[in-house]
């Protein structure tokens, strides 16, 4: 892997001058309009309702043996599968050997917080689980399935995971609602032998961390120093804040607000049902700040929201409040609490959201295809938070050695090296902490990544030009 030179790209200093009464109320760049930005802002869905009936799905399963003549159905099937059947039946674990187990991650839901659309069903899940699906295969070689269950019970959720297990090298949980999602990712955590991962939770939170800890790099802060707001206090924020502590920040500076306001030790009506909460109220908001997000995020250096989708859930005057050179992350889906143009407008210095379509993309889409990659490659027995902090940490390093500057704090989807490096940092972490049970060196570790990441993309190259993936239609 060469290196490159560390360096940070800084744009002019603006320190507070877009806080001047006479600042722009455009808030766009080079001749653009709002107009122009909604627009584009709301194309993707205009697009997707025509793209999805199209292809009537986003993945299929393509076989990866060769077939040269109808013999070889007599060694993939019977009588000559029998032999590998045997050998599995007296060692459980060469089902990670014989079959495509060691590979497959089930995307699993209940469909009770769907992006930021809330409880609308495993039904109207399943196309965010294959898109989820698609970019398990196309950026980390990974093959996984969407499987939205029937189910709002979380013992009834569990056992059903717990049955898979033999199916599966790893589960990857996705929009469960809270509290249950605490307690179904611990219990599974606990109980399966396979690693289960909530990306809401552990992958929200690792790209977020990456993001914050080059962010203030640019800013010239230290982690340790700086005054973090979180709004909404669901799965995505309470994780995320958990791994920015493991990362540098520090909780006592830390003040984090639910729809009724910031919690603190006097919010005795989370004690009992939201013990994530509590946690929050009694380890977090050193200064024991009571009242509203706009109270939170006054003085504060970064914001991170994972609320109600916007806009308007994030009001440019908080902004103006906060200290100098403000960091803006805004990541709700499909709607960012605040639109990027006006919190630049309002003096944001740096400002990310969970879209792909604004710069600085916070999205767990830059994480757990890596993650995962790394993980069933050492056929880790968990994911824990060790080896998200090398994700964090090697997702940080791949964009500073880039080159960091406002509008990109964190690596691009397409600069595809970022996911092998991933990989490899993780691998080598499960090593370290006695979690895998294969060990390998970093050098085999990124060779076995980068040679399924690039088999993927090719596949889908290669489908594409023999039109048996079709171009999509015009609209």
């Amino acid at each position: 892997m060469p290196k490159k030179s560390k360096t940070v790209r800084k744009g002019p200093s603006k320190k507070g001058a877009s806080k001047k009464a006479g600042a722009k109320k455009t808030g766009t760049k080079k001749g653009v309009s709002v107009d122009e930005l909604l627009k584009k802002a709301y194309e993707p869905a205009k697009l997707a309702m025509a793209y999805h009936p199209f292809y009537e799905g986003k993945i299929e399963i393509v076989s990866k043996c060769v077939v040269r003549d109808f013999n070889d159905f007599a060694i993939w099937y019977t009588p000559g599968v029998a032999e590998p059947c045997k050998a599995i039946k007296k060692n459980r674990e060469l089902s990670y050997v014989h079959t495509n187990r060691w590979n497959t991650v089930g995307v699993i839901s209940d469909g009770t917080r769907v992006l930021g659309l809330g409880d609308i069903g495993p039904e109207a899940g399943m196309p965010v689980m294959e898109g989820k699906s698609l970019l398990f295969k196309y950026l980390g070689g990974v093959d996984a399935f969407p499987l939205c269950l029937g189910t709002k019970d979380p013992e009834e959720f569990i056992k059903t995971v717990k049955f898979l297990q033999p199916s599966l090298g790893g589960v990857n949980l996705e929009d469960i609602a809270q509290p249950k999602c605490f307690h179904i990712l611990q219990r599974l955590r606990e109980e399966c032998d396979i690693p289960v991962w909530h990306d809401d939770q552990q992958g929200t939170g690792t790209i977020v961390a990456a993001g914050a800890i080059n962010a203030a790099k640019i800013v010239g802060k230290k982690t340790s120093d700086m005054k973090a707001a979180f709004i909404g206090a669901g799965a995505a924020n309470i994780a995320i804040s958990r791994i920015m502590r493991l990362s540098g920040f520090k909780w006592g500076n830390m003040v984090m607000c639910d729809s009724k306001g910031t919690l603190h030790t006097g919010r005795d009506d989370v004690r009992e049902q939201y013990k994530e909460k509590w946690f929050m109220c009694s380890h977090s908001n050193k200064e024991c700040v009571v009242g509203t997000d706009a109270d939170a995020m006054k003085g504060a250096d970064i914001v991170v929201a994972a609320s109600k989708p916007g806009p308007g859930t994030i009001k440019p005057e908080w902004i103006r409040k906060m200290a100098d050179d403000p960091i803006v992350f805004a990541t709700a889906n499909p709607i960012p609490e605040i639109w990027p143009w006006e919190a630049k407008e309002a003096g944001a210095k740096i400002i990310a959201t969970g879209r792909s379509d604004f710069p600085n993309q916070v999205n767990n889409s830059l994480g757990f295809p890596g993650i995962f990659r790394g993980t069933l490659d050492v056929k880790a027995k968990t994911i824990s938070d060790t080896m998200c902090l090398a994700a964090v940490l090697e997702l940080a390093k791949t964009a500073e050695d880039n080159g960091l500057r406002e509008d990109y704090i964190v690596p691009t989807m397409d600069e595809w090296e970022v996911f092998p490096r991933e990989a490899t940092a993780v691998g080598m972490a499960a090593t370290n902490e006695g979690l895998a049970r294969e060990k390998h060196s970093r050098k085999e570790l990124y060779e076995k990544a980068e040679a399924m990441i690039r088999r993927a993309r090719d596949q889908t190259k290669y489908l594409m030009k023999g039109r048996y993936i079709l171009p999509p239609p015009k609209v």
